[in-house]
């Protein structure tokens, strides 16, 4: 396998560091790819965190699978790439300098924006020389995401990986135009999206929850023959959709992420900084609270709270 025009056999790893561009300083800004080779012939899964800068959870879990050596397996070969967005990082923010949208620039282009150049190298270096990928994603600005996968239901490939990675939610995601998941979809490669806690936050229960169903997933796929049992029910989500503020205020939840939520039950409400109820906020439906804006202070439509409903009765 070559990466980057650096080689790397058969039980080797290596760090192969990738200059994308720099600084107006002159400062090189390098991606740092880890890639570990086991001693036989496998599929190879891609692995890669902070796709936008903010979204640290992502970065801390593939720093923890390179770190607790799950990335080294008997067979097959794992690329990581525990940040890309370097830019972002370092900024506190989602998009690199030019802001553009790394997610949205895909498949690139080698002479276009900055977002466009990384979404260039990506198409051309890493995503032909993989089977399948997960990309570790977190919810958006105060808002936390309990963890969960988003695939294509009607891909058959996504299914089974989405299954075999067990997150306590799966929610069925169409492709989003010139995103990494759809670009690589057509070059024939399955890659999952996980979500789990929100930006410049650690969640420990998102990261291990990735861990772990990273981990089931190499060992269907193969690569290693250990990993832990899943100690929840994945649960499909057939459908979902936000509630929102009708009246700016202060809001405040009663119910956490994850919370299973009956129709008309009241998650929460929104007052006036003298203490006065405005509106008490009820489900409109049975589901799950797959998704939640932390932020106290809101505005008239604000999303508040992301119900995902099952077939479950």
């Amino acid at each position: 396998m070559i990466i980057n025009g650096e080689p790397i056999g058969k039980g080797e790893e290596k760090v192969i560091d990738v200059g994308i561009a720099k600084l107006p300083s002159r400062s090189s800004v390098d991606i740092s790819i880890v890639v570990s080779r086991g001693i036989k012939d496998g599929p190879v899964l891609l692995l890669m965190g902070g796709m936008h800068g903010d979204e640290i959870n992502g970065v801390e879990i593939v720093k923890r699978v390179i770190s607790q050596k799950i990335h080294q397996v008997e067979k097959g070969t794992v690329i990581c790439i525990p940040l890309l967005n370097i830019y972002g990082f370092i900024n506190f923010t989602r998009e690199v300098p030019d802001g553009k949208d790394i997610n949205r620039s895909f498949p690139g282009n080698q002479n276009g924006s900055l977002a466009a150049r990384m979404a260039y190298y990506l198409m051309n270096d890493i995503i032909p020389k993989i089977d399948c990928g997960i990309d570790f994603h977190t919810g958006g600005a105060f808002r936390s995401n309990y963890p969960q996968i988003r695939c294509h239901s009607k891909g058959g490939g996504n299914n089974i990986l989405a299954d075999k990675f067990n997150a306590p939610f799966t929610v069925h995601s169409t492709y989003r135009p010139k995103s990494m998941r759809h670009s690589a979809a057509n070059l024939g490669k399955e890659i999952l999206v996980y979500e789990g806690g929100e930006t410049l936050r650690f969640d420990e229960l998102a990261i291990q929850q990735a861990i772990d169903g990273t981990q089931r997933v190499m060992k269907y796929l193969g690569m290693t023959k250990f990993a832990p049992d899943a100690r929840h029910t994945n649960r499909i989500i057939v459908g979902s959709s936000w509630i929102r503020a009708k009246y700016s205020g202060i809001h405040n939840s009663f119910v956490p992420y994850g919370e299973n939520v009956k129709k008309g039950m009241v998650v929460g409400e929104i007052s006036n900084t003298l203490g006065q109820r405005i509106h008490t906020i009820k489900s409109p439906t049975d589901g799950y609270v797959i998704g939640l804006n932390n932020s106290p202070v809101v505005h008239q439509g604000d999303a508040l709270f992301h119900i995902g409903k099952t077939t479950e009765r």
